[in-house]
């Protein structure tokens, strides 16, 4: 029998023992995980998915080696930190609202009934390891690992001087025992992956986890990267524009105070050229990690996931954050590969970060979080739509075809609908346009009624009446 028959048939029984809830397989028959998750990297950033401008010999890599899931996205989030719910999603396979009420808005106490994959595999045997981010305080981080390196609590930190933390077995803390790491954020959490991989002995199966802090800012990418990209070679986005035409909510956060108002070409070129080279120097410390896993006894026996956890603007729509509801903010990166996974295909279905959860949980036969509402990727059902969340005062359906987003600031209600077939960068609203009226309706129902069954609070979202002044205008 091949290897790649002899790797499907070992998924189903992976996949059959979890379904069925019986006895697990044994630690020899189990698969291993690496999880490879960037920050703040939008979906349309690898070289081998379109994107000529960037340089991601790694990330092509697994593009050729695995499924791509073109159409993931986060579900948004209810504060500017949109990776802290993003995360929260991607681990338990919860919706945005649940992502906060049990994880995000009480990271020194999370919920004990909202469990995690990493959880799951290591009740199930597993060791688990992390390397990197972690925005989720630690009392998550106890209950997840059994050993890392070079932790980080926390959103963003300077990535010359990520301050990092040696794993602590009784998962305490004091911010007095964390480091600088020494050298470059990506380097120093590639270095610890690379070290596990290397140091295994066999035995129990292991989830790997290697969050990098790149490419979110501060964009400083090593000078052999940076200089790959000249910002007067980079084009902007059809979608540029020099401000946001109305007020959404949140047009002076963080984020959007790292470029000057109004936006100018110059400036956003060299926002785009920075995180271009930021992408390009995880992308290098990938292909490390990739490499040692490959020269391991464990290569034909790991499952690869590597994700982002939201997409970022740099300039389009006039924004330069995540703290927004368009395509570029939503949607990142999804890749999984792995024993009996095919090669090389694209899937454009709509799924979700959080299906992750469930999805990891089948290859290993084990139960998903029971509190979990992802799907399994590599299933048939599929979505036919999705929904999406930001703060209080924007919320959105995604279709296969079309996008609504409403709004409501100040008191004051506006809403946007973009044919994406056609108007793949949200440049042409239709939400005034007598022609849609009925599709319109359609989608503002629909959208309450998924509101409603995550249990979102936000009083207007669920209201039956359309947004005041609905479709006056005629662009994004």
């Amino acid at each position: 029998m091949d290897h790649d028959r002899r790797s499907v048939l070992t998924r189903r029984r992976f996949v059959a023992a979890g379904a069925a809830g019986s006895r697990l397989a044994t630690a020899a028959e189990r698969p291993n995980f690496l999880i490879l998750h960037t920050d703040d990297q939008r979906f349309d950033t690898i070289q081998a998915l379109g994107n000529r401008a960037i340089q991601t010999p790694n990330m092509d890599r697994l593009v050729r080696r695995g499924i791509t899931f073109t159409q993931a996205t986060t579900q948004g989030g209810l504060s500017g930190a949109i990776c802290m719910p993003s995360r929260a999603q991607m681990l338990a396979g919860v919706n945005v609202f649940r992502a906060h009420s049990a994880i995000a808005d009480r990271i020194a106490n999370p919920d004990p009934a909202v469990l995690t994959f990493p959880e799951q595999l290591r009740a199930a045997g597993y060791d688990t390891f992390h390397a990197g981010k972690w925005h989720l305080g630690p009392p998550l981080h106890h209950r997840c690992f059994t050993h890392g390196g070079a932790i980080f609590f926390g959103g963003m930190t300077d990535q010359w001087k990520m301050p990092a933390f040696e794993f602590n077995a009784a998962g305490k803390y004091p911010k007095e025992s964390a480091r600088v790491a020494a050298g470059y954020s990506s380097e120093v959490i590639a270095n610890e992956t690379i070290q596990i991989l290397r140091s295994r002995e066999g035995g129990r199966p292991f989830l790997a986890y290697a969050a990098f802090t790149s490419p979110h800012d501060p964009r400083t990418a090593p000078e052999r990267f940076a200089r790959l990209y000249a910002p007067q070679r980079i084009a902007l986005p059809p979608n540029f524009m020099p401000q946001h035409p109305f007020d959404n909510g949140e047009l002076k956060v963080r984020d959007e105070l790292l470029a000057g108002f109004p936006r100018s070409e110059q400036e956003v070129r060299r926002h785009i050229a920075d995180y271009y080279a930021m992408i390009s120097e995880v992308d290098h410390q990938i292909g490390r990690v990739l490499d040692a896993l490959d020269a391991s006894p464990y290569a034909q026996s790991t499952y690869i996931i590597f994700a982002g956890d939201n997409g970022l603007a740099v300039g389009q729509h006039g924004l330069m954050g995540k703290q927004n509801l368009y395509e570029h903010s939503l949607r990142a990166p999804l890749i999984l590969a792995g024993p009996g996974v095919p090669r090389g295909r694209r899937d454009a279905s709509l799924c979700q970060l959080l299906d992750i959860a469930p999805t990891v949980c089948a290859l290993a036969g084990v139960a998903a979080p029971a509190s979990s509402v992802g799907l399994d990727l590599l299933k048939g059902r599929r979505r036919e739509e999705t929904f999406s969340a930001y703060r209080g005062f924007q919320r959105a359906l995604r279709t296969r075809e079309w996008k609504l987003i409403r709004y409501r600031v100040n008191g004051a209600g506006t809403e946007q609908l973009f044919h994406l077939k056609d108007d793949p960068w949200e440049l042409h609203n239709l939400a005034g346009d007598p022609r849609q009226k009925t599709r319109l309706e359609q989608m503002r129902a629909r959208l309450r009624e998924l509101l409603r069954q995550a249990n979102d609070t936000s009083t207007w979202a669920l209201e039956d009446q359309p947004a005041a002044g609905s479709g006056s205008r005629s662009s994004a």
